[in-house]
């Protein structure tokens, strides 16, 4: 797993710095994240019975915190 600054909102891709997206807050609850929030990629996401995984071509996997 690579550790990365958020720049962008793994939700929605936009800007992170621009307010609190709290929908995306909400939203990640139960939700994967969808965007790579170093390089806004969208990331390949794959939902399992224990979780998700998601990953960037340029950053990686990455998974849920325990």
């Amino acid at each position: 797993m690579t550790t990365v600054t958020a720049t962008w909102c793994d939700r929605c891709g936009e800007p992170a710095g621009d307010g609190a997206h709290p929908a995306c807050v909400a939203a990640r609850e139960l939700e994967p994240p969808r965007y790579c929030p170093a390089c806004r990629r969208r990331m390949k996401v794959q939902i399992l019975p224990a979780g998700w995984s998601a990953e960037c071509v340029e950053h990686g996997r990455r998974t849920p915190s325990p």
